[in-house]
């Protein structure tokens, strides 16, 4: 899991107004679809998530853990994901939605390389006959 440089940049701003963060993604539609961060410790984690890692940020003492349902990480544990931020209002809930941005997931299949370093099996994808 890695983060744009803008996301990096406005980690950094909001850890300056809220304190130390962390991320939730959900599987959730609408809200739920984005990445959400709250000052560390506010979302409530259980059985039902799973901590992905955590995010260095430069110039940050505390690295900013996400966390992602368990649901969720079924479908993308195949994936490379990275954290960026776009113009956008988004949840009302996150600490970013007064900046008019919002956080957003950005994801790439992991390679064949990843995958074994992982121990995490290739999905298989259906190929549906020409037509």
């Amino acid at each position: 899991m890695t983060l744009t440089g803008e996301a990096a940049d406005l980690l950094r701003r909001l850890t300056g107004t809220h304190g130390p963060l962390m991320f939730h993604q959900s599987g959730g539609c609408c809200d739920g679809s984005s990445p959400m961060c709250f000052p560390a410790g506010e979302f409530l984690t259980s059985e039902a998530d799973i901590h992905l890692g955590d995010l260095r940020v430069d110039g940050l003492e505390a690295p900013i853990p996400f966390w992602m349902s368990v649901s969720q990480y079924a479908y993308w544990k195949h994936t490379h994901l990275t954290v960026d931020v776009v113009a956008g209002r988004g949840s009302g809930f996150s600490v970013e939605a007064p900046e008019g941005v919002r956080f957003l997931i950005r994801s790439r299949l992991l390679t064949d390389d990843e995958l074994e370093a992982f121990g995490i099996e290739r999905p298989v994808v259906a190929v549906l006959p020409p037509s």
